[in-house]
């Protein structure tokens, strides 16, 4: 053997050596899978407060985290969660907090949205305010995914906002104190 082909075979098999290994440190975590689950939100469902066990859809909803929107109208439906739907549950994103300290998110949650858009000035929307307390725990996931967040539920509590006393929702449930998954519902709310 020549050479030049000893050379080229050598080249050759030192590319196969370094290909080898390279594939084979690649390790299936380098790459996080949409489908993996990552920090939830609180899944809230609303009851009917006479008949506890009854879905009942909340008519108009609109949704918003506090301070994230103003009066959304159809135009402008920025920063809602939901904007003047019917809906029987709703996904709320949690602020993610330092660690272990309590954290309070605030959300606005706006019945019959449609009479406020309407041009008739005696009817009015309801406004309540759900106050959401909660720690923050990180958890390791993946090399590739990081670490998402789960939040530890401490208090859920219902106010009406500072325009009236009038408050549509009756009484709130916490049912699972873990939010760790949005497949599971984490509070029941009933009007």
């Amino acid at each position: 053997m020549n050479k030049s082909k000893r050379i080229k075979s050598i080249i050759f098999l030192t590319f196969i050596l370094i290909s080898t290994l390279i594939s084979y440190n690649c390790e299936r975590d380098d790459i996080c899978a949409e489908s993996t689950p990552t920090t939830p939100r609180l899944l809230v469902e609303f009851y009917d407060a006479t008949e506890q066990d009854e879905l009942k859809s909340v008519t108009r909803l609109t949704a918003y985290g506090e301070d994230l929107a103003d009066n959304p109208t159809d135009e402008n439906t920025e920063g809602t969660l939901i904007f003047n739907t019917n809906a029987r549950a709703i996904e709320l994103p949690l602020f993610i907090g330092v660690e272990g300290e309590t954290t309070i998110s605030r959300f606005i949650l706006e019945k019959d949205t449609n009479l406020r858009l309407n041009d008739n000035p005696n009817n009015n929307s309801n406004i309540d305010i759900i106050e959401i307390e909660y720690t923050t725990e990180f958890k390791y996931v993946s090399r590739a995914c990081g670490y998402k967040s789960v939040f530890n539920l401490i208090d859920v509590e219902i106010n009406p906002d500072g325009d009236d006393d009038d408050l549509w929702i009756e009484s709130e449930e916490i049912i699972e104190i873990l939010v760790e998954n949005e497949n599971t519902v984490h509070v029941h709310i009933f009007h």
